[in-house]
């Protein structure tokens, strides 16, 4: 571990559970990453708060373990981000936050950023930057924006990946945690261009995080290894997929099972384990059986494909529905709605500067708890207008359509299981 960075304590490092040190480093990244909006280019100098930081703790009489406590005013060292280096485009930089924010609490994206790097700010501050180069670059924006038919029609063989089931989301594990199933046997590298599996991956991602209800944060995967052959094997694919939850998607998986893996998949293991993060291959377990997934998933949400499992579940593909995205020709609909949600998150970054000043002397500055409450008001005003405004924004997919629709208009997520 790096000087400087420091563990997740168990239960804490998310929204609403942040210890005094962990609220101090998320408040310098906001700081930092705002500043960067903003268009500045040039360092900032420091961070006032009124907590203090991991590495700067004044001891104090009493401290944490008895007596009066007191809090001590520090300036917490700004980070060194090489903006060049990175080379994102600044002038973009707020389109990218608030598009990967979507109906989330702001906070719970950067978190994820600085629990990925044990709450070193610099690096996790650079990590973020390169995952938005990246959605910039690589066009993230597309794979919610167009239909399913419009994917398929610039990438050979996207469609085809929806309509074999090679992957799907269906129900949530014992956690709360959307279940994704990858029938790996279905998987032939050459059926497909490689970039449609590509924006594939980021399809399901993407929708996946629609499925994610807080106070859950993560997902669950299960990679069905039964009747898969090295016919079937794709290292590139594979590097891509580690890549994305370890550089662009962090703190997004729960649990990685690879289910009923056959002999001939152990060689082709100890290559990929090689690639992992330790944090991913912490995360990763395998099962030999199907009863050992009711370990995963309560037998009354797991699949009756598998034994053990009560859910008499087939997926099949539901095709786009016609007219299913003619919001998108109401502009003066759309704008309203646009104007509405930037309104509110226009409000949330100017909370949130004054959060960051909290408790730091400055004249005119309300309490923190007062400010707290007032950001949590308005993640929620945002989530409900993001929400108003993603119909017109976004097509619909799968997951909206059929008798029992699982994606709501509000954003919650209804799954119906057939026992």
């Amino acid at each position: 571990m790096a000087k400087g960075d420091i563990q997740t304590a168990p239960g804490t490092g998310l929204v609403g559970k942040l210890t005094p040190d962990q609220k101090v480093l998320l408040k310098q990244m906001w700081a930092e990453l705002l500043h960067i909006a903003d268009g500045n280019t040039g360092a900032l100098e420091t961070v006032p708060t009124a907590a203090v930081a991991v590495g700067a703790t004044e001891k104090k009489k009493g401290g944490w373990f008895g007596g009066k406590s007191e809090t001590t005013t520090v300036a917490v060292p700004a980070t060194k981000v090489n903006l060049a280096e990175i080379g994102i485009d600044i002038k973009q930089l707020r389109t990218a936050l608030w598009n990967n924010i979507l109906g989330d609490h702001p906070d719970s994206l950067l978190l994820r950023f600085l629990r990925a790097r044990k709450w070193n700010v610099t690096n996790g501050l650079t990590m973020i930057l390169k995952a938005f180069k990246w959605r910039l670059e690589d066009d993230i924006e597309e794979v919610k924006s167009k239909s399913e038919d419009e994917l398929d029609a610039k990438y050979r063989g996207f469609r085809l990946q929806m309509e074999m089931g090679k992957s799907f989301v269906h129900g949530t594990d014992k956690l709360g945690r959307p279940v994704v199933y990858i029938n790996v046997r279905m998987h032939k590298p050459s059926e497909q261009d490689p970039k449609a599996l590509e924006k594939f991956t980021i399809y399901v991602m993407e929708t996946g995080r629609l499925m994610i209800q807080p106070p859950v944060e993560t997902a669950c995967l299960i990679f069905d290894m039964t009747g898969f052959s090295l016919a079937n094997m794709d290292y590139n694919f594979v590097k891509f997929l580690v890549q994305c939850f370890e550089a662009y998607y962090p703190e997004s998986l729960g649990v990685l099972v690879i289910h009923k893996a056959p002999f001939v998949f152990w060689g082709v293991w100890k290559i990929i384990e090689g690639w992992l993060d330790p944090v991913v291959a912490s995360k990763i377990r395998f099962t030999r059986n199907d009863k050992e997934l009711t370990e995963v998933i309560d037998a009354n949400q797991l699949p009756n494909k598998y034994e053990g499992g009560k859910d008499k579940y087939t997926y099949k593909y539901t095709p786009v529905v016609s007219g299913e995205n003619d919001r998108f020709k109401d502009t003066e609909t759309k704008n309203r709605l646009l104007d509405e949600w930037k309104g509110v998150l226009w409000k949330f970054e100017t909370v949130t500067k004054e959060w960051i000043q909290a408790g730091s002397g400055k004249e005119g500055v309300r309490s923190e708890d007062e400010i707290e409450a007032e950001r949590l008001a308005l993640a929620k005003e945002l989530r409900v207008a993001y929400f108003k405004l993603d119909p017109y924004i976004r097509a619909r997919n799968l997951y909206h359509r059929g008798e029992h629709p699982v994606l709501q208009g509000d954003g919650t997520s209804i799954w119906t299981y057939n026992n």
